[in-house]
């Protein structure tokens, strides 16, 4: 691959640990002089945002918290962006896992280093807090991690005598029966508008997409871990073995016709299947995730930080909300007071706050959480997301439909991706590792 200097964009690219002096508002939110006290502009789409700096707000007078809610996705991420160039910024926004890189190479955030750093160090597994650490340094605080777990009919696999799979050759296996036993029905989703699941599904084979080498991006979507997941979830799509649905309401549809009766997800999973197919209480179980050689290994789909933005006027109260609602327990409780949440802290000893809160009847009684923390200690180390996940992401889901039809490969589409991601990398003057 070709390599380029970094000139201008030198400041930008903190995430590869080039914390040069001069760049302005690196350290500014690191100041332990800094007041916490007045308001604070919380953007958030995340659900329970508002409940949750109405129970912040109660609890401390000297800050006030105006929440403001905001569209989810990329609308979301272009209206943060201008805000940061506008100079109208919140002092807390939320940024998911894959997005924040992105925002900490472009100068978007302010380091938290000093503020909340150390809290990040002792409150987080190493690999959620390689999420947020990038370059040696803090940019974003977790609120929630999202272990993969299976989601099956128990129902359906007792009557039909199947067995629930611990490998992915059972897992094959288990798909065929189902299909054998239901030709209408599946056992499991190819999504095919969002990339979130096949990214998870190579994190936990041990694919790599992303690393940094000194001063450089290595990206390597293309991998042999990738390559084996793209090979083995692609045959099953183009042997009609799992559906090839939309993540949103063709797939829930799907699951409420009896025409998916297991499919791989994250912990959130359960509280949106309570609420989206609440007549199936009962019937459903979950299971870790099937590994490649039955030895237990996971990857998270989902999950969000909190940061300050570049430019935020009252950082330091801005850090006193960020601890309260990743990191306390009565923060963790106000997310989940509704009763209908399942997010999994990204916080281990808050596991009993959020599994108190989470009704069982759904599940027969099974505690999900306890799958849950199976597979949140299962976390395969060592991945990274990119610089340019925006980038990334389009070129993968711009051809994901056309697996199941068979004019593209799985493969194919992570061999674009790559090449797409490359060209970007290189057009904005980062470094690239051969």
């Amino acid at each position: 691959m070709l390599r380029r200097r970094l000139t201008a964009m030198a400041c930008s690219v903190v995430a590869l640990g080039l914390t040069a002096t001069g760049c302005g508002g690196s350290d500014s939110a690191g100041s332990a002089t800094q007041k916490k006290t007045g308001e604070v502009t919380f953007w958030s789409f995340v659900k329970g945002s508002d409940k949750v700096a109405a129970a912040f707000n109660r609890t401390h007078p000297d800050i006030k918290v105006k929440f403001e809610t905001v569209p989810s996705g990329q609308e979301y991420y272009s209206k943060l962006s201008n805000a940061v160039k506008a100079g109208t910024v919140p002092d807390v926004a939320v940024v998911e896992y894959p997005q924040l890189p992105e925002f900490a190479t472009q100068g978007k955030l302010e380091s938290l280093d000093t503020t909340l750093g150390p809290l990040v160090d002792k409150h987080f597994p190493a690999p959620v807090r390689r999420l947020v650490q990038l370059g040696g340094r803090t940019w974003g605080v977790p609120r929630d991690a999202a272990p993969l777990m299976l989601y099956y009919r128990n129902d359906f696999f007792k009557a039909h005598k199947i067995d629930v799979p611990r490998t992915w050759d059972a897992y094959r296996n288990m798909t065929e029966r189902v299909k054998k036993a239901d030709p209408k029905a599946r056992g499991g989703v190819l999504y095919t508008d969002n990339p979130g699941l096949l990214s998870a599904l190579t994190w936990q084979a041990g694919a790599t997409w992303f690393a940094t080498k000194k001063d450089a991006w290595k990206v390597s979507l293309d991998d042999a871990p990738s390559k084996k997941v793209a090979d083995y979830w692609g045959d099953l799509a183009r042997k009609d073995l799992v559906s090839s649905l939309s993540t949103l309401d063709p797939f829930w549809t799907s699951v409420q016709q009896n025409r998916t009766v297991a499919y791989v997800c994250a912990s959130w999973c359960a509280g949106a299947q309570q609420a989206t197919v609440a007549d199936q209480a009962g019937k459903w179980s979950v299971a870790p995730v099937p590994t490649w050689d039955g030895k237990p290994a996971s990857a998270m789909y989902g999950g969000s930080t909190f940061v300050v933005p570049k430019g935020a006027r009252n950082s330091g109260a801005a850090a006193e909300f960020i601890k309260w609602i990743t990191t306390d327990p009565a923060g963790m409780k106000a997310w989940v007071s509704d009763g209908t949440s399942s997010m999994f802290p990204a916080d281990p000893s808050l596991v009993p706050v959020t599994k108190k809160a989470f009704p069982t009847d759904y599940f027969g009684g099974q505690d999900v959480y306890a799958v849950g923390s199976e597979s949140y200690d299962a976390v395969v180390p060592g991945w990274t997301w990119g610089p340019v996940m925006g980038t990334t992401n389009t070129a993968i889901v711009d051809r994901l439909p056309k697996v199941a039809e068979g004019d593209v490969t799985l493969a194919d589409v992570l061999d674009g991706a790559q090449k797409a991601t490359v060209k970007d990398i290189e057009h904005r003057g980062m470094t690239l590792a051969p």
